[in-house]
This record gives structure tokens, sequence and C-alpha cells, in this order.
């Protein structure tokens, strides 16, 4: 019973502590969740702008080098 109480007691205090920390954090009123939702959509668009420059540029190069 001992062993399993080992194993069993660090995963409790886990949950104890998951369940304060939940109840502990508050959630974003409107106006910074739409801050938080513009700076990960611009951050996307800098991304796909990024991968699609990138797309670009390798298919010119291997037009202009490997032609």
């Amino acid at each position: 019973m001992g062993q399993v109480m080992q194993f069993v007691e660090p995963s409790w205090q886990f949950v104890k502590d998951s369940i304060q920390l939940v109840k502990r954090c508050t959630k974003p009123d409107s106006k910074e969740f739409q801050k938080i939702a513009m700076a990960t959509a611009v951050g996307f668009a800098i991304g796909f702008t990024g991968f699609f420059v990138k797309l670009i540029h390798i298919l010119i190069n291997n037009i202009i080098v490997g032609g």
C-alpha cells in the first residue's frame, strides 16, 4: 500500500495545485481579448507573408540558376 501511495500522492498534489491555479487565474475581458487576437493575427499574417516570399524566391532562384 505504501508503494501505491508513493506514486498517487504526487499526482494528487499536482491535481490540487492545478485546480487552485485555474481558480486564481482570471479570464481576459473583451478589450484584452481583442488585443491578443489582433497580435496573433498579425503574427500569422507576417509568417505567411514570409513563407510565400521564401517559396517564390526558391522557385525564381531555381529557374535562374538551375536553367
